[in-house]
């Protein structure tokens, strides 16, 4: 069979040759069988044939023969063939890429280029090709990826699904943007596909708790640069099974694994779960009941507080009428309660002004109010990575790095007050000559903000009046919903604060707490301060400054001082005991706040409550978006 086809190929050859030169002296192609007549030594005729260029032409490729007499006298220069005038496509990704850079031509991988043959996306040509050069990575052929392709697995990843073919980018040893986020992105495409990593029986957890973490919401946020990415700790080219001592993430290799970026990490430190799901109570059952109790904390004092303030707000709309109805009617509008009865009565200097806070007071809440939001306005991004504003603050903050300093900042600033309330509650307890009484009388008397047995019987009036069964009632210095936030700090403290210092510390605390603590005050850490922002921008925003009453802002907190009519009327109990005692005009205001101080600081009141209101939005927006666990 064979003969007689080369002896149709040679009669063929016969026919032409005669008349082919004054073809192509004509302008017309050359047939392939006079180019054989020569270079039939160098090509297979039944190769060439059965190829993806068989049928091409010779000068299809080899446009500069045009005079086939000239070219047999060597009179032209044949160039090299341009691959670009058919595949302009892969050309253009070629002429971008690291290859070209290098001067790696088509033909340098396509060695083949008379015989190829399409591939058929069998990976394993593409990695027999890729490694004839990168002999450095062969070293992939032995991972999980490289065994799985040479077993036939085409769901496997070779080396064009995370380099691409041609469009084949840069990135040895690169610490920029791009670069970094290769290491992730990559591996993304087919770990984040949950049919196929079904199909293969490999498990996608490790995407979403990765996107979880902290190294995964900076990654999202836009900056991979900061943080560690897959091949970071699994490898590029070496991924093995975990229980594989040679894998780099067996846990004999953690500790070396992690140094690079933790440099004083320690065995222990090495025991973080880099993809604990808190979700699994079976594999992880420390997070998952870490998960569900603050879970149950954030639900149960959200429930009991939203309600309390959806009463008062409905309530206090009451009140506000009845005030109204009485000064239209020409009633003084206060309400003076005795054992004969409830009356109205005209309070001689009324409006006189008397000290509620000390400058201490206002300075410390300044700084809280400061940490705060610092606090809010760079974790709250972090917290809700998914969402479009949260990368738009982040780029605002010039990037994670500066967003992680200023947190860091409000951190100091919080301890900082935080201190300093420690100092005025040891003076408050054992130094200070004008309180009444010994330390235990102390934290549950009138003065303390500590809870005592009154709160509850407050708490039990407030809900009658709410509901329109008894009068509204008075309180003394401290209401209970003000020792709530006060001692929700010192609660907090232990929670975010101790939380962030691991966060902040991690090498640290980790030579004596084991590495599963950090995900533990992962938890802690976003679920508690999603607890802090979420109340006091609503309930606590509420209680001061947006009930009926005070709206749209008491500002008794930034100047101290409060009117005689107010305090009667609120902390009527406090204002009786103090007339008891005979000292109501040493809290008397020699001077009030001047015009200028007011502006200033109402104007920075009114911007941190804007701030604060625009930001409960903003989580509002994200839970609705299903941005939130």
């Amino acid at each position: 069979m064979y003969l007689h086809f080369f002896r149709v190929i040679l009669l063929a050859f016969l026919t032409v040759g005669w008349f082919v030169p004054a073809q192509a002296e004509q302008g017309m192609a050359i047939d392939p069988a006079t180019c054989l007549g020569c270079h039939s030594n160098k090509l297979s005729v039944h190769d060439f044939a059965a190829s993806v260029h068989g049928k091409n032409a010779c000068t299809s490729c080899h446009v500069d023969i045009t005079d086939l007499a000239k070219h047999m006298r060597k009179e032209i220069k044949v160039e090299k063939v341009h691959c670009e005038r058919c595949h302009k496509k892969q050309n253009s990704e070629h002429y971008a890429s690291v290859h070209a850079e290098k001067g790696v031509t088509c033909a340098d991988c396509h060695t083949d280029i008379h015989t190829h043959n399409y591939w058929k996306n069998d990976k394993r040509i593409a990695v027999a090709k890729c490694v004839q050069c990168h002999d450095k990575e062969s070293v992939y052929r032995n991972s999980i990826h490289g065994k799985g392709v040479a077993a036939g697995n085409m769901d496997s990843a070779a080396c064009h699904d995370c380099h691409n073919l041609h469009a084949i980018d840069k990135l040895a040893g690169a610490k920029d943007f791009k670069g970094r986020e290769f290491h992730t992105k990559v591996c993304m495409k087919c770990h984040s596909d949950e049919k196929l990593m079904l199909k293969n029986k490999v498990t996608n957890v490790a995407v979403k708790s990765y996107m979880e973490s902290y190294h995964g919401k900076n990654y999202r946020l836009g900056f991979p640069e900061k943080v560690a990415g897959c091949a970071d700790c699994h490898t590029a080219h070496s991924v093995l099974p975990k229980a594989d001592p040679l894998s780099s993430v067996n846990p004999a290799n953690m500790v070396k694994q992690c140094a690079p970026c933790h440099p004083k990490a320690t065995p222990l430190f090495a025991k973080f779960y880099s993809h604990g799901e808190m979700t699994d109570r079976h594999k992880y059952p420390i997070l998952f009941y870490t998960f569900v109790a603050m879970t149950g904390l954030l639900l149960s004092t959200f429930a009991v507080f939203w309600v309390h303030t959806l009463l008062w707000m409905f309530r206090g709309f009451v009140e506000n009428r009845e005030k109204a109805e009485e000064l239209a009617s020409g009633k003084h509008h206060h309400v003076h309660s005795t054992p004969a009865g409830t009356h109205v009565h005209v309070i001689p200097d009324a409006h006189k002004q008397y000290r509620r806070f000390n400058r201490i007071h206002i300075f410390m809440h300044l700084l809280v109010i400061t940490s705060f939001l610092l606090l809010s306005l760079t974790g709250l991004p972090l917290k809700f990575n998914t969402q479009a504003w949260a990368v738009a603050m982040m780029n605002m903050y010039g990037g994670a790095a500066n967003a992680a300093l200023l947190h860091r900042i409000g951190a100091v600033i919080t301890f900082v007050y935080f201190g300093m309330a420690l100092v005025m509650s040891v003076n408050f307890l054992f130094i200070r000559k004008d309180i009444k009484g010994n330390p235990l009388q102390r934290l549950f008397g009138p003065d303390s903000l500590c809870f005592n047995l009154r709160d509850i019987v407050d708490v039990y009036r407030m809900v009658r009046w709410f509901f329109f069964k008894g009068e509204k009632p008075t309180f003394e210095r401290w209401t209970y919903w003000e020792k709530f936030d006060f001692v929700a700090v010192f609660w907090g403290m232990f929670a975010i604060g101790g939380s962030g210092l691991m966060l902040w510390f991690p090498e640290f605390f980790g030579l004596f707490l084991p590495g599963w603590a950090f995900n533990v005050a992962t938890i802690v850490h976003s679920d508690e301060a999603l607890l802090a922002t979420g109340f006091i921008f609503s309930v606590h925003f509420f209680n001061t400054h947006g009930r009926p009453e005070k709206f749209p802002m008491d500002f008794v907190i930034f100047n101290g001082q409060i009117a005689k009519e107010e305090m009667m009327e609120e902390r009527g109990d406090q204002w009786k005991r103090y007339e008891e005692e005979g000292i109501t005009e040493q809290f008397a205001c020699k001077k009030t706040s001047g015009v200028m101080y007011d502006f200033v600081v109402k104007g920075f009141g009114f911007t941190a409550l804007a701030i604060g209101i625009g930001l409960l939005m903003l989580m509002i927006l994200a839970f609705m978006g299903g941005g939130g666990h």
